[in-house]
């Protein structure tokens, strides 16, 4: 366990949210925390809780900072989140941009 966190990771909010490797489905955020240590905390309780049909399914827990404040609804939580993946996808070249376009 990391011991020496810096301030940000102290006082960063972290969500954590459930996805399914095998499939990308997104079940959204399930919780919103203050804290890293707190973070890896409640995903390992998540962990440990989770049925093993559903882990050997591909569903699996991760977090990541977030804006949202801890202790937001999981519901409300996902919402904005997905928001502001589209916002990020939405300011991203193109995949396939032809490079050559402009002549």
């Amino acid at each position: 366990m990391d011991v020496f966190l810096t301030r940000d990771e102290q006082n960063a909010t972290y969500a954590i949210i459930l996805h399914n490797v095998r499939t990308y489905q997104s079940a959204g955020v399930v919780e919103v925390v203050r804290g890293k240590q707190n973070a890896e905390s409640v995903l390992r309780k998540f962990q440990d809780s989770q049925s093993s049909s559903d882990h050997h399914e591909g569903w699996r827990y991760f977090f990541e900072k977030t804006d949202v404040a801890a202790g937001t609804d999981p519901a409300e939580a996902t919402k904005m989140r997905q928001a502001e993946l589209e916002l990020r996808e939405s300011k991203a070249p193109p995949e396939n941009a032809d490079s050559d376009s402009r002549k």
